[in-house]
């Protein structure tokens, strides 16, 4: 096999294995295509915001951030507060973001403090304290709200008078960002808005690699020693990269929700993380490498998968729920497989640096040699 070839296939071993189930999936399900085609707009608008938000961590050397729940936590409680307080439409949906940032940037410095106490185990550092956060989280939304936080709507209230029942309707900010600038084509509804706020984030991470703090997270990510010996100040060049990625995962949060028009009080955030790194690593990135393309197709791969997934198991054995398993198993297998493919990639190529330099001192040794 030719050698770029081969280098090709290894690094869009993900991406061609999708694609591939995909092309097998799509028939199967016997789904219309124009279903498709809008539940992919719909999803495009609802989801790149989460998944871009895990980019700068990679670029720092930090791995996939697990730890972006503790943003989607901070989105949520502004949404209940502005759900509580009755405030509607974009001022209520800009009002929640503004509640979520103390809240990200907070949560956001402790995440980026504790994996600078775990260098090295930054992705299992995050998913752990992502489960401790959320017992603190439960704790304030189910305890704390009605009774040490006042709280106007009894409607939101649990029968016992405190704590937030497990559905929050959403009706006064649902889809008020998709359908700000309607826009129907051939019958296919697009969320124009919600594209123009995904491409300005997509531009500012393209701007912001390029400054003087982006260059130095590069370097970080690169090698930390060195750019400690260059005078950067790689703790808090880390612990800035995370608590970006967790405000624009609040915010991310925030605008995924108003697509759903509904929260789930103890569990709309659990699953983001998960979903989020399994879309950008099924678009091609890996642990240390990720663009904004990766982040488009992993999108579109990844929710195109899990929408033909359920029928197609139906029509395959007669069993709609080997779906909603074979959702599960992507999302958690690709995040596996992704993790193998790396550590090969990366033990392939010091064997491969390592054969090198032997093979370039032979000859030195020969000519000492003969000299």
């Amino acid at each position: 096999m030719n050698a770029k070839l081969r280098l090709f296939l290894i690094e869009n071993a993900v991406v061609i294995l999708f694609i591939l189930l995909i092309a097998f999936a799509i028939p199967v399900s016997r789904l219309p295509g124009k279903f498709l085609l809008q539940e992919i707009l719909m999803r495009l608008g609802r989801n790149t915001f989460l998944v871009l938000a895990l980019i700068l961590p990679i670029m720092a050397g930090m791995g996939l951030n697990f730890g972006m729940v503790l943003g989607a936590m901070a989105g949520q409680m502004g949404l209940i507060f502005i759900t509580d307080w009755g405030i509607v439409g974009i001022p209520g949906l800009l009002l929640a973001v503004i509640l979520s940032l103390p809240i990200s940037i907070v949560l956001g410095w402790v995440c980026g403090s504790i994996m600078n106490l775990a260098k090295g185990r930054e992705m299992v550092t995050g998913f752990i304290l992502a489960f401790f956060m959320n017992g603190l989280y439960m704790l304030i939304v189910l305890y704390a709200m009605g009774s040490l936080i006042p709280m106007m709507n009894s409607e939101l209230l649990l029968s016992r008078g405190y704590g937030i029942r497990n559905v929050v309707g959403l009706d006064g900010v649902r889809q008020c960002l998709d359908n700000l600038i309607p826009l129907h084509v051939m019958g296919l509804k697009i969320p124009v808005f919600n594209y123009l706020i995904i491409a300005g984030v997509a531009l500012l991470i393209i701007w912001f690699r390029k400054t003087k703090i982006g260059q130095d997270m590069r370097a970080v990510g690169q090698d930390r020693a060195v750019s400690g010996a260059s005078g950067i100040p790689v703790e808090r060049t880390r612990i800035l990269a995370i608590m970006i990625s967790t405000v624009l995962a609040g915010i991310g949060q925030v605008i995924f929700l108003q697509n759903l028009g509904t929260i789930n009080t103890t569990s709309s955030h659990e699953q983001i993380g998960m979903f989020s790194i399994a879309a950008l690593l099924i678009g091609g990135a890996s642990v240390t490498k990720a663009s904004i393309p990766n982040v488009i197709v992993g999108v579109i791969l990844f929710h195109l998968l899990f929408l033909v997934s359920p029928m197609a198991g139906k029509n395959l054995i007669g069993s709609g729920m080997l779906g909603e398993y074979f959702r599960q198993f992507v999302s958690y297998g690709v995040i596996a497989l992704a993790l193998v493919l790396y550590e090969w990639k990366r033990v392939t190529q010091e064997n491969a640096s390592r054969a090198t330099l032997r093979g370039g001192a032979a000859p030195s040794a020969a000519k000492g040699g003969a000299a």
